[in-house]
């Protein structure tokens, strides 16, 4: 009898212990798992006990919280301009994860961020006060972006080539922010905006990347410069017209049969954006040099913050010589974002430097005092020589004041662009992408400026798309807003 009692209390004992165990790991190793489950409502409730700290565009706040009524998510976001500036904003919801500078600076903006705790609040463990977050946007930029851009579907980005700052950053078609935070009527208005065709809650600007067309000519030219290929954008190149694809007996033909590609120089042929010049230019290279002058410019960095990550665009590897000299007029398998082609006009109006883009200069706490300056070391680094950056700026400019760019003319600026009309679709059977980047320097106050404009779809007729007809006069539209200051 008393070893059956006996072993009845160990099997007792090891279940209390078992117990005592399975409660200390829930408690202490699942309990922060659990505590941060995307399903715990409980997060929800903390988030939205009081309001949210703010995203600030030229000193006001573009965001701001509201009390809710009959619900325990005691404030809900709000937004001003909700669709000029969702490219920048995202959205915080009550009912899906942030994004954008939403979803970066979420601790921040709702108070959990550790540096934002007072001594008070660590003793008490009382959650501080929210922080907010100051943007580099430039509101009149960002504005006349979006308005050029109107009704087409396509991006802009605008970048101040010596420090870095996104001055804009612009998607349209656009979303109001607003229409996702209430809980109650999320459900709806994602079950909207995710079944547009256009698909508005992509973000054009960082995260689309499309085969940029001719304007990655300037990479192929800057890559021809610095290895030694031609000394001058002047040289005479040994260009035929037509070039034949190696290996095939297709032409790679001129948009402009009538200009003068034959051994044109790197000037004339960007000025008339000649694809015989650049296409056989990237065979000469070879595609790793072509390759290693992309990367230099930002090509395959998959960890492309601004703080958004944007999405990489790609230089091709494993290509023939056919497709390089495809690759060499942007097209095969190159693909770019507006922030790429835009940090590529930076860097040789920076005079070959590139300083690493960002479009958030400070986040502060309640009292505006400065938790982390983005500003002071936003890093850069020397990708061309001042001579190819020169002689590329003397290109560009030449491409606006006489060549396939006219629409970007300045009075008072010296402006230098780029063209390009990117393929779309089989044997190019939809329609074209327009694209122009380009940079603005102001003959009076000194201010400059870098920009991309991509153009992916309007209701202009097939035959009327180009980079100079839809995206020039979106990017003049940004450059004079950037300059007049």
């Amino acid at each position: 009898m008393n070893k059956t009692i006996r072993r009845a209390s160990v099997f007792a004992l090891l279940l209390v212990v078992s117990l005592m165990v399975r409660a200390t790991w829930v408690q202490f190793y699942d309990g922060k798992a659990l505590a941060d489950d995307k399903n715990n409502r409980r997060n929800a409730i903390q988030t939205y006990a009081g309001p949210l700290g703010n995203i600030i565009v030229g000193g006001r706040s573009v965001t701001g919280s509201t009390r809710t009524h009959g619900s325990d998510l005691a404030y809900r976001r709000t937004y001003t301009d909700g669709k000029l500036y969702a490219a920048v904003t995202g959205y915080a919801s009550q009912s899906y994860a942030p994004t954008q500078l939403e979803g970066v600076y979420q601790d921040v903006l709702n108070g959990t961020d550790t540096r934002l705790k007072t001594v008070l609040d660590t003793v008490t463990d009382k959650r501080a006060d929210p922080g907010n977050v100051v943007t580099t946007i430039d509101p009149d930029v960002q504005k006349a972006a979006y308005r050029a851009l109107g009704d087409k579907k396509g991006a802009a980005v605008a970048i101040d080539p010596a420090t870095g700052r996104l001055l804009a950053v612009v998607s349209t078609p656009s979303y109001d922010p607003s229409a996702l935070t209430d809980a109650n009527t999320a459900g709806a208005a994602w079950k909207q905006l995710t079944s547009d065709p256009d698909k508005p809650l992509t973000n054009r600007a960082l995260r689309q990347p499309l085969p940029p067309g001719s304007t990655f000519k300037l990479v192929v030219a800057a890559a021809a410069l610095e290895d030694g290929l031609y000394s001058s954008v002047d040289q005479r190149t040994d260009s035929p017209n037509p070039y034949r694809l190696p290996g095939s007996t297709h032409p790679l033909a001129n948009e402009n049969p009538a200009a003068p590609c034959a051994d044109a120089s790197i000037r004339v042929a960007l000025r008339y954006s000649c694809n015989n010049v650049f296409g056989k230019m990237a065979v000469d290279l070879g595609q790793d040099k072509v390759r290693a002058m992309a990367d230099k410019f930002g090509f395959d960095d998959e960890q492309q913050d601004v703080p958004v990550r944007a999405y990489p665009s790609v230089y091709p590897k494993g290509m023939d010589q056919a497709q390089t000299a495809l690759s060499g007029i942007g097209q095969f398998d190159v693909t770019a974002t507006p922030l790429q082609m835009a940090m590529v006009s930076a860097a040789i109006a920076n005079d070959g430097k590139l300083v690493s883009p960002h479009m958030v200069a400070q986040i502060t706490d309640s009292g505006d005092d400065t938790l982390k300056n983005y500003d002071d070391d936003p890093g850069n680094r020397r990708i061309i020589s001042s001579s190819t950056a020169r002689q590329l700026q003397s290109a560009m400019q030449t491409v606006v004041e006489q060549g396939t760019g006219t629409n970007a003319r300045i009075p008072g600026a010296t402006v230098g662009g780029k063209t390009g009309t990117a393929q779309h679709g089989e044997n190019n059977s939809k329609t074209p992408y327009a694209w122009f980047t380009s940079y603005a320097k102001s003959d009076t106050n000194g201010k400059e400026v870098a920009v991309a404009v991509l153009v992916e779809q309007s209701d202009a007729a097939r035959s009327e798309v180009s980079g100079n007809g839809l995206a020039a006069p979106v990017a003049r539209a940004m450059m004079q807003a950037a300059l007049k200051k």
